[in-house]
């Protein structure tokens, strides 16, 4: 029956000439493993194709959508950390076989007589290959995708007279966005794969016409392609196969119950497949933007070349490196200068090498570099965190991480605020800041330990102390703080006060805040601070006496006399409204020595800023920093 059908099929097809002629071409001098790399970068090809076919049917090429799919794909999608580590790593190895391949023809010289087109459409396939590179690495829409397109695609603009109006076409406009993305994403899935399939067919097609080229052939009996090579060509590419499955799995646990474990999670994709970074923010800065690693000797090497002597790294030199390449066969045919050719390669390849190792060392060498790719794990991880979170992706993973207090409160306290205050005696960021502060440390703001030391000691250095650095309306503020009324308070009532009194007033005024990464108030502690609060005690003043409070319905003290009112004290709407206007007659009135910071900040900016105090964020599995202990 199947030999029926098989003869049906060959008489309207003829097939079995084709398979025949494709299977037992004769080797002259048998098959070798010198001949393998052509056949596994068709098999790199081929897992390129089908992993990419299966990405696609889940990828959404937007730049409001693309990072969001990406990470449907390597956490959510069943397998789809495999399927993208396959597609990621086949990439990277594609590049490494291309590289021994053109090596190998060279040494042999197959690009000689008739061969030269042969060798030529080859050097085709390498620059399409590359391209396919390129456009892949900005699919993701991460941040070292991103950043690391624009290095790559700004060199077009060194090129005299067409150079901007090349990029401004490269990148769909005047600025990297959705339309670059799409532009990319159509070379990358069509245009550049269906150039890559008919230049192969024609490499394959001429190569097939003039056979394998042989030095010695006279060194064993000839055999045939089937099956002698196509059992070395099968094994080469199970050991590819092999090498890009260890790089898929080059971070998973020793522990198969931790690999268990993740499964359980829907985590694999933490630990197993390709990299992806923190969505692509055009609006930030990344210092450790760098083309990938295959690109980075040209990076380097454009280090040598600054201003407008860039075109020549840029354009110039590359241009005629392949021009000389593609000029091999018209000399390589002598034996001088078959041997330049030899010798030019390895000299290329050694020089692309110590290239890319210079730029890695350098970077190495660089603690800005260093900071800003610790920066940039930071925000990987934290945006896992985030869209894992009670909330998801509400809008896209960009907005979500834009508006994590977590990760932007440092900034915006860095940027805003450390000019008067310190945050645990840094800047926000950790940077140590050497002028004195005029303002009291925030870090900790509204915790247990932060109100305890403003009852307590307000003029030590965490509190009003720093302020004798400071100004007041454009006038040095000296002791006005640290010798003033608080501080006096402090010296005449806490060594009157027992112990019970000031935990209970900690515990009261923490109520205040509503706080949910502190342990909660101590119900007893929180009244006894109630009573202390409006009513003193024998021997220590009542803090109502200068603080009023509105608790529920009832109210502690009279509003007014320039002493801030501390109803939902350090709470949200307390600290916007300080935030916003702390000169107001609920806050500091008169007496105030802070600018207000309503129209300095955007609303978004301080409602990150006032969250960030608050310690106000997802936070995985979060823990109580603090009871109610006392000293």
């Amino acid at each position: 029956m199947m030999k029926s059908i098989a003869k049906w099929f060959d008489e309207r097809t003829g097939y079995r000439d084709f398979v025949h002629d494709a299977l037992y071409e004769r080797i002259p001098g048998g098959s070798r493993w010198r001949y393998v790399w052509g056949s596994t970068l068709v098999f790199t090809f081929s897992v390129q194709v089908i992993t990419g076919i299966f990405l696609w049917m889940a990828y959404s090429p937007s730049s409001q959508t693309a990072w969001e799919s990406v990470y449907f794909i390597q956490h959510e999608m069943q397998g789809g950390w495999l399927l993208r580590g396959l597609h990621h790593f086949t990439a990277h190895a594609m590049v490494v076989l291309l590289a021994i391949h053109l090596m190998q023809v060279i040494i042999d010289g197959a690009y000689n007589a008739p061969r030269e087109v042969n060798f030529w459409l080859g050097l085709i396939l390498m620059q399409i290959v590359l391209g396919l590179s390129l456009t892949g690495y900005l699919l993701p829409w991460d941040q070292k995708g991103y950043w690391a397109t624009q290095v790559a695609t700004k060199i077009t603009t060194v090129i005299p007279a067409v150079g901007p109006s090349l990029q401004r076409l490269i990148v769909g406009g005047p600025t990297y966005g959705h339309h670059t993305l799409t532009r990319f994403f159509a070379m990358h899935a069509g245009v550049l794969p269906m150039l890559l399939v008919m230049f192969l067919v024609l490499h394959v097609y001429v190569f097939r016409r003039h056979g394998i080229t042989v030095k010695d052939p006279d060194r064993k009996p000839e055999e045939s392609f089937w099956p002698d090579q196509v059992l070395k060509d099968a094994v080469a590419c199970l050991g590819v196969l092999v090498v890009v499955l260890l790089l898929v799995f080059r971070h998973a646990p020793a522990d198969v119950g931790e690999i268990s474990q993740l499964s359980d999670q829907g985590r694999l994709g933490d630990v197993l497949g390709a990299e992806l970074g923190a969505p692509a923010d055009p609006s930030e800065t990344y210092g450790a933007a760098r083309p990938e690693w295959y690109f980075l000797f040209l990076f380097q090497l454009l280090k040598y070349f600054p201003g407008e002597s860039e075109v020549y790294g840029a354009i110039v030199l590359p241009g005629l490196v392949f021009l000389v390449m593609a000029l091999m066969p018209f000399w390589g045919h002598w034996k001088l200068g078959h041997m330049f050719n030899v010798g030019y390669i390895f000299c290329l390849l050694a020089g692309a090498g110590l290239l890319t190792f210079l730029a890695v060392q350098e970077d190495r060498a660089d603690p800005d570099h260093a900071i800003a790719v610790d920066e940039a794990e930071i925000k990987s991880q934290r945006i896992m965190e985030l869209v894992r979170g009670p909330d998801g992706i509400s809008t896209n993973a960009r907005t979500l991480l834009q508006n994590d207090p977590k990760t932007h409160g440092p900034e915006m306290f860095a940027r805003n605020c450390s000019a008067c205050h310190r945050y645990d005696g840094h800047d926000g960021m950790g940077e140590i800041v050497t002028l004195p502060a005029a303002a009291s440390d925030l870090g900790q703001f509204g915790s247990r330990e932060w109100i305890r030391g403003v009852i307590t000691n307000p003029a030590g250095p965490k509190h009003f102390g720093p302020t004798v650095n400071g100004s007041f309306n454009g006038e040095p503020v000296g002791t006005r703080f640290t010798e003033g009324e608080m501080a006096d308070w402090a010296k005449e009532n806490i060594p009157n006060m027992q112990q019970q009194e000031i935990d209970g007033v900690v515990e009261f005024l923490l109520a205040q805040s509503g706080r949910v990464d502190l342990a909660p108030p101590d119900p007893a502690l929180v009244e006894i601070g109630k009573k202390f609060y409006a009513e003193g005690s024998e021997n220590a003043s009542a803090c109502s006496e200068c603080h009023a409070m509105t608790v529920g319905d009832e109210t502690l003290g009279e509003p007014g006399g320039g002493y801030p009112d501390l109803s939902g004290y350090a709470s949200e709407d307390w600290l916007r409204s300080f935030l916003r206007d702390p000169g107001s007659e609920n806050h500091y009135g008169d007496r105030n020595a802070m600018p207000p910071f309503a129209e300095r900040l955007s609303q978004k900016d301080l409602e990150i800023i006032l969250r960030w105090l608050r310690n106000d964020w997802h936070e995985p599995d979060r823990n109580f920093d603090e009871g109610p202990a006392t000293e």
